[in-house]
């Protein structure tokens, strides 16, 4: 008996299917419609950049806006005047496309569009990760067709990172969508109503700070935010955060955890790898060592836990940040480490959405705000911990390894009434010459002078707003 194949005219029928533009002259209305992020300005800006010839790849977690922006990102270039036909756009993962290289698939697609000039073709490849060593491949295709541009896309993106970095040194331009701030939150819901933009006194210099109208409104959107904000299509769906654990369990937690890890790492205990995910997940911003997830875990082997970080790291879904000491200085042994979620409402998917009283409401705001730094590629953030103290979030100087300021994360006002309570803070701003540190509150804002140290107060709202608000800025957006 003999096995029938995809046949070429099948492919072309569906490379048609993905390209309606080739007919229409433009993106269905599902996808334009869709509000832009604030990201598309920078992405869309390397997209049209053909003199360098390096392919682009867009790399992010499931469900953050990846192939919608490849798509507004066709419908600019139509507008731009770029001729609908030499626009091509190819879903990898589809079955149709099974052991078809990229190059068989541009030729089938210039078949598709009645293209016979290569010149001037913008080719994009959505979840590319999918063809076995895809990167060889693109980076022939780069090599090969310098009259191209080629745009391609992945979910998995520390192993797009590797293999992009690995196999296509000086081809390849990588641009991490991460998931929602809670600037673009805010943005895209229409809020800026709530924003006033405000400078603060900092170290001898005015910087850039926003602060709120109403800051009851604001905060509820903050705890929306945190239980739903990370993806685009949740925020403007209340049917979707009815359920936030059947959309976000299923399609973006279930199909990391259950199919690209195994398929792209060769995981083969998937329940383990889930079960250490879920313990993670529910103490989000905590401390951990090897030793206890081992003991958390059943017995799992140290190495193994250790595996499963770096596989959970690589899909995007947590953050490992490493601890200093009192002085700032690194532990020789390193063995303890805090882990976030990088979007804070995958907890709420897991187990349930979280109320501004929540006992781990506290745990979920630090997370929020460390969220909002994983947005700066350039920034490593630190905590420091030490036998009777510890403070959140530090920042140390790449050069000298020294602090350059110090975050308290609190859901709380009490620290605005008594500063003196914060003893830990207070204690590494005078080990290491710190003469100003920040610390959130609930609702209160201002600035207090206490041993030689200027607190400044922010509501933690606000201060997330200004930090995604002003990393896009230093990105160009």
């Amino acid at each position: 008996m003999t096995l029938q194949s995809v046949s070429e005219k099948q492919i072309i029928e569906r490379l048609k299917f993905e390209n309606p533009w080739w007919v229409t002259g433009a993106i269905e209305d599902f996808y334009n419609e869709m509000p832009r992020r604030l990201y598309f300005g920078l992405f869309k800006t390397l997209a049209y950049e053909t003199e360098v010839r390096r392919a682009l790849i867009l790399m992010g977690p499931r469900r953050v806006g990846k192939t919608v922006m490849l798509y507004h990102t066709v419908q600019d270039l139509i507008a731009s005047g770029v001729p609908a036909n030499k626009i091509i756009f190819i879903t990898v993962e589809s079955p149709v496309y099974l052991n078809v290289g990229l190059e068989q698939m541009l030729q089938y697609a210039m078949t598709a569009a009645g293209q016979e000039e290569l010149s001037g073709l913008y080719v994009f490849f959505d979840e590319v990760q999918y063809l076995k060593n895809w990167e060889v491949h693109l980076k022939s295709l780069v090599d090969s067709y310098r009259t191209c541009k080629f745009i391609a896309s992945g979910s998995a993106a520390a192993a797009l990172k590797y293999k992009s970095l690995e196999s296509g040194a000086g081809r390849f331009t990588d641009f991490l969508l991460p998931p929602l701030t809670f600037n673009e939150y805010i943005h895209l819901k229409g809020l800026e109503n709530l924003i006033r933009p405000s400078k603060v006194a900092w170290r001898g210099a005015d910087i850039d700070f926003y602060s709120t109208t109403h800051i009851e409104e604001l905060n509820k959107h903050f705890i929306d935010y945190m239980n739903f904000g990370g993806y685009p299509e949740v925020i403007f769906s209340e049917k979707i955060q009815a359920n936030p654990g059947r959309f976000i369990r299923q399609d973006v937690i279930d199909k990391v955890l259950l199919r690209d890890l195994p398929s792209l790492y060769g995981i083969r205990d998937v329940q383990e790898l889930n079960s250490l995910f879920t313990t993670i997940a529910y103490n989000t911003g905590n401390e951990f060592s090897l030793e206890t997830l081992s003991k958390e875990s059943g017995g799992v082997k140290k190495q193994t836990i250790k595996t499963y970080v770096e596989y959970l790291e690589s899909a995007f879904l947590i953050k490992t940040v490493r601890r200093v000491g009192q002085d700032a200085k690194r532990f020789q042994r390193d063995n303890f480490f805090k882990m976030y979620l990088t979007n804070p409402s995958l907890r709420a998917a897991l187990f349930s959405p979280m109320s501004a009283t929540d006992d781990m409401i506290g745990n979920m705001v630090e997370t929020a705000i460390y969220a909002q730094w994983m947005h700066r590629d350039w920034f490593t953030p630190w905590y420091a911990r030490w036998q009777n103290g510890e403070v959140d979030l530090v920042a140390l100087s790449e050069a000298k390894f020294e602090p350059l300021w110090a975050l308290e994360v609190k859901w709380s006002n009490r620290y605005f009434e008594k500063p003196r309570a914060l003893k830990s803070l207070l204690k590494f701003s005078a080990e290491n010459g710190l003469k100003h540190v920040l610390v959130t509150t609930i609702d209160k804002e201002g600035s207090k002078e206490l041993e030689g140290v200027s607190l400044h107060y922010f509501p933690a709202a606000t201060y997330a707003y200004t930090v995604g608000k002003n990393t896009l800025k230093m990105k160009g957006g």
